[in-house]
């Protein structure tokens, strides 16, 4: 098992706590106006939206943090690292296609999709599926995580379409798929460090 480096502590330990922060500064510089049950992360970081630089900043910083911690997560299956990096890679582009001020747009839901998507199958391809490995990269986990993504992301779409809380839907599973990767990174060095150092 190759060993994780601890500064993937730190990009994978920011990615939710700048996603969060993100949202919530925006969404005060919103005011009133903006409902964060209803209405989508998008929103705020749609043109013309008060919050705009803060929520698009938000995103380029979390997709940099996806992409350093799948370059530093050598203790997962290549497929996964890459599927976590390019989910990385697609919340940069959705600050190159933000949401209009009203409407949809195809590109940014598009590349939003592609994110989901991305970051729902990430923990399952990452998965150490012969033989002992950390908690965060053994099958179980890993299809429990992608499982409660992809329910999440049902949830979203329903939601959605039905001009409900698509709000709360998307902050639950945009949280869970921020959170993962610390979690996965976490149980990498707790197991490094159960096994000590080699002699």
């Amino acid at each position: 098992m190759r060993s994780v480096p601890r500064w993937a502590l730190l990009s994978s330990g920011c990615a939710p706590v700048l996603l969060i922060a993100g949202w919530i500064v925006a969404a005060l510089l919103e005011g009133p106006a903006y409902d964060p049950v209803t209405q989508t992360i998008s929103v705020l970081a749609s043109y013309g939206a008060a919050g705009f630089w803060v929520m698009t900043a938000a995103l380029f910083a979390l997709g940099v943090c996806h992409l350093l911690t799948a370059w530093g997560l050598r203790a997962a299956a290549p497929a996964g690292r890459v599927a976590l990096g390019g989910g990385g890679a697609a919340a940069i582009a959705v600050t190159l296609f933000p949401a209009p001020s009203s409407g949809g747009s195809l590109s940014h839901g598009a590349v939003a999709a592609v994110g989901f998507v991305l970051m729902a199958v990430w923990p399952v391809l990452a998965a150490d599926w012969d033989g002992a490995a950390p908690w965060g990269l053994r099958p179980v986990p890993a299809l429990a995580a992608t499982a409660l993504m992809v329910v999440g992301a049902g949830w979203f779409l329903v939601e959605i379409n039905r001009q409900g809380a698509a709000g709360v839907a998307e902050r639950l599973v945009t949280c869970v798929q921020s959170l993962w990767p610390l979690l996965v990174v976490t149980s990498c060095l707790r197991s490094s460090d159960d096994e000590g150092p080699a002699t």
